[in-house]
């Protein structure tokens, strides 16, 4: 074994009790039933840890001014009125740094569309706010959902009778959304975005699947599906292991993993539904089993109470497995690098490509994409707020952006153009690009292309980044076709 190799028992100790929060986790929990902290972009209960004014976006929209035909989604008109969105984000809760990525993302897409400065860190909290877009006069009216279904579901309510909102953005937690859909929209039949909650089932099952719910956020199947295309065409591996939590979302992670990796000729030679409460002697016997088998890699799809027991076991193990999963937003990413800092000789790149680790899929970070959209919304969030943009702020751009353009394209301000605008709709203004986003007709999730990166050391040259390790350059682009879950594979069909 190299020197620099990590030693995965000098890991374990060093990560102690934070130890789940390590990349093996990045694949973490989006449960349709969980309010847990594994929620979203496969990161777990280290994303934990509050709102601040630094994960509130901001863009100067430098590249999109007004309204004018060609510049935003082909509209000729100027229209005007009043536009009520209730914005329903966790604040205070476990989660609350999800919040503020959906909060100032959904910001910063009205900033770029405005040609104009965001809303400030102060209104990424709980509060009633005003924002135009040329002659759209836009009242928010943001609500602290605290990461539990029962509050978000709560709080919609209150918006649609009592604050008469004509659409309602966010949900951080995919429980939330589900009991907003089922309790809320179904009956008031009001138009819903969904953001950053992100299961898959959101949007791919006929009980959730509904003509005035989209979302422009990234879900866990396009982190899967990303994940196995690059295994598939780009590593040498060409036997795997998948664990998954005996879960919805679990069982998520291992499906559409299983689906790209045999349609590219990788053999599945160990495939488990493991419950979550499993010990770490358990995980031992299951993942010497794995490597019995021939496993080259491996991908474990669980929340932070599964990894509590499958990280330990696997560092402590020696096993010669590749992790495979994806990128976590900056401050799991920061307790991962401290704890690599600590257990590495020598600190390198080289160092964390002997350990193992990566390279993983990401859905946004700001290094990925080079365009000039993107480039004025890192500038515009970093002079602002001293960070630049993660994990769920395209997404939220995203969607701020397409219901801006639907209403432009469609000549009205209402509701109703929202959701006839935004059915089938090629984003213009997006992180990822001019057109990176496309709402499918048969679900209303949007797809957008995915990066592959491997794990770096943060350069001293980095500002704005406080995390010791990054994405690097991307090796890999995979198409939106790729990472999405084609028609006939889902229970919903709104076509």
């Amino acid at each position: 074994m190299s020197p620099d190799r990590i030693s995965r028992r000098r890991l374990l100790g060093s990560l102690g009790a934070t130890g789940v929060v390590a990349l093996a986790g990045c694949v973490g929990g989006d449960d349709d039933s969980s309010s847990n902290g594994g929620e979203n972009g496969g990161t777990n209960g280290g994303e934990n840890g509050g709102t601040n004014g630094g994960e509130n976006g901001g863009t100067n929209g430098g590249e999109n001014g007004g309204t004018n035909g060609g510049e935003n989604g082909g509209t000729t008109t100027n229209p005007s009125g009043t536009l009520r969105i209730g914005v329903l984000q966790d604040y205070s809760g476990q989660l609350a740094i999800y919040g503020a990525q959906g909060t100032a993302g959904f910001y910063s897409g009205l900033a770029h569309k405005a040609d104009s400065d965001p809303l400030s860190s102060d209104a990424v909290s709980a509060g009633d706010y005003t924002y135009s877009v040329n002659d759209i006069d836009i009242e928010i009216r943001a609500r602290d959902t605290e990461f539990a279904p029962a509050q978000a579901q709560q709080l919609a309510q209150e918006l649609v009778t009592q604050d008469d909102v004509d659409i309602l953005y966010g949900v951080g937690n995919s429980g939330g959304a589900i009991s907003v859909i089922n309790n809320v929209v179904d009956q008031a039949e009001v138009p819903f975005i969904i953001g950053p909650a992100a299961s898959a089932g959101i949007t791919g099952g006929e009980g959730t699947c509904r003509d005035v719910v989209f979302r422009a956020n990234e879900n866990t199947a396009m982190d899967a599906r990303s994940g196995g295309v690059y295994i598939a065409d780009q590593t040498d591996v060409d036997q795997m292991a998948l664990f998954g939590a005996d879960t919805a979302f679990g069982s998520s992670v291992v499906d559409n993993y299983k689906s790209v990796l045999q349609n590219r000729g990788v053999d599945i030679v160990d495939e488990r539904a493991v419950p979550e409460s499993l010990e770490q002697p358990e995980w031992i016997g299951l993942l010497d089993e794995a490597e019995n088998a021939g496993a080259q890699g491996i991908v474990g799809g669980f929340t932070a109470t599964g990894l509590s027991g499958f990280f330990p076991a696997f560092l402590e193990g020696g096993y010669e497995f590749q992790l495979f999963g994806g990128f976590a937003s900056r401050l799991t990413l920061g307790v991962v690098g401290q704890a690599l800092q600590g257990a590495l000789d020598n600190f390198t790149d080289e160092a964390l490509q002997e350990a193992d680790f990566g390279p993983f899929t990401t859905r946004y970070h700001w290094n990925q994409y080079d365009n000039p959209i993107n480039d004025s919304f890192v500038d515009s969030h970093a002079n602002t707020y001293g960070v630049v943009p993660d994990l769920f702020t395209s997404g939220a751009f995203t969607a701020a952006s397409a219901i801006v353009q639907a209403i432009n394209e469609e000549g009205e301000v209402s509701a109703d153009a929202v959701v006839s605008g935004m059915t089938g709709m090629t984003v213009t203004d997006t992180p990822k690009g001019e057109n990176g986003y496309t709402f499918q007709e048969y679900n209303n999730q949007a797809r957008s292309e995915m990066t592959v990166a491997p794990v770096t050391v943060t350069p001293e040259s980095q500002a704005n980044w406080p995390a010791a390790i990054q994405p690097g350059e991307p090796i890999e682009r995979v198409s939106a076709d790729e990472v999405t879950i084609p028609a006939e594979d889902v229970s919903c069909d709104l076509t």
